[in-house]
């Protein structure tokens, strides 16, 4: 494997330091290394579906609400308030975070509509790494999952071209909806090392 300015010997240089500890590192849509017992490391590949869950502020308890019924669900969501580290560049973390998902979910609300902030520039970037996906994984599904915690507007940009799930009133039937959506898109992820 070719080093890019060092990175990738610094990042397995952290690696092993963390399990000649004894520790367990796990790298976000990679997997998990820890120390075997014969001393070799163990390396466990990401299988829960990656899901990355955009919202405004003032839906934080709604959103941890889908990130819980996700995780329950069996999905490794990523929520920026449980993820991002402090002094983290988050502008970069979240775009990571976006890349390497399997899907987006949109939370929408009345809220979410009206308010401009982090929220619209996740959509706009969940979007445009959509478009980049390859063609083949767009026909029948979409990289970004719209979700409505209300009655609201899903912008038309969206919704002519995409089906959303309503999780109101009947909240575990949306869930169940969303789980197996999300679930379909992570079945199309490329197996490691043949991307």
């Amino acid at each position: 494997m070719k080093s890019r300015g060092g990175t990738e010997d610094l990042v397995s240089g952290l690696v092993a330091r963390a399990l000649r500890r004894g520790q367990t590192v796990e790298i976000d849509g990679l997997g998990t290394f820890e120390p075997g017992s014969s001393g070799a490391p163990v390396f466990t590949p990401q299988a829960a579906a990656q899901v990355f869950v955009a919202y405004v502020v003032d839906d934080i308890e709604l959103a941890q609400r889908v990130c819980q019924s996700l995780r329950d669900g069996g999905c490794s969501p990523w929520l920026d308030k449980a993820k991002l580290l402090p002094g983290q560049n988050w502008p970069r973390a979240i775009e990571r975070a976006i890349e390497i998902s399997d899907a987006f979910v949109a939370c929408f609300s009345t809220r979410s509509i009206a308010k401009r902030g982090p929220f619209q520039s996740e959509l706009r970037y969940a979007l445009d790494c959509a478009r980049r996906r390859p063609l083949a994984d767009s026909l029948d599904d979409s990289f970004v999952i719209p979700v409505r915690l209300e009655r609201c507007e899903v912008p038309r940009r969206i919704a002519d071209h995409v089906q959303y799930v309503d999780l109101f009133p009947d909240w575990n039937r949306g869930m169940r909806k969303l789980i197996r959506a999300v679930n379909k898109m992570a079945r199309k992820r490329p197996v490691a090392g043949l991307a």
